[in-house]
């Protein structure tokens, strides 16, 4: 019973933080609630017992990816850029499409029954690393090796168009 208490308050914490990337004003407080989003997520997986997954969101998502991000939001001139406000029909249409969706995702959940998780088929090494470098390194090399193919690809593209010669114009 207390996991189940644990996952419902990491989850509100989640959808909370996630709703304020969207309705914060400054660009910086955003990117700040998306790290607390990124750490409420990598709380629901070691709910999962996958703590490999867990510092690879940590690391990877609020370390590395967050920091890109805030450079790029300070790199802009937010003062010059600022967007004109957004009619009162255009916010009216958000709202009713978004409240649609909260209706059908609603109304889904109630009509949907999802059985429970069984504990004969539980295992406790699901998400550790040993087992996700068997499966990996098994049944998905194919598609491992082909993503490593195109970060390689995408890292010398980026390199590419980094590079400036003199006399040269950006694009």
């Amino acid at each position: 019973m207390a996991i189940s208490n644990i996952w419902y308050f990491l989850s509100g914490l989640t959808l909370l933080s996630a709703l304020m990337v969207v309705l914060a004003k400054n660009p910086i407080h955003s990117v700040l609630y998306l790290v607390f989003t990124f750490f409420c997520i990598s709380g629901h997986y070691v709910l999962l017992n996958a703590q490999f997954l867990m510092a690879v969101n940590i690391i990877v998502y609020a370390g590395a990816i967050m920091v890109l991000f805030l450079f790029v939001i300070m790199m802009f001139d937010l003062k010059k850029n600022q967007p004109e406000s957004k009619s009162s029909l255009t916010k009216l249409a958000g709202s009713v499409v978004a409240g649609t969706l909260l209706v059908l995702f609603v109304a889904l959940l109630r009509k949907n029954n999802l059985p429970a998780p069984s504990e004969v088929n539980f295992k406790s090494q699901t998400g550790m690393v040993e087992t996700l470098g068997k499966i990996l390194y098994t049944e998905y090399l194919l598609p491992f090796e082909l993503i490593s193919i195109l970060f390689f690809v995408a890292m010398v593209g980026a390199v590419m168009l980094g590079k400036r010669e003199a006399g040269e114009r950006n694009f």
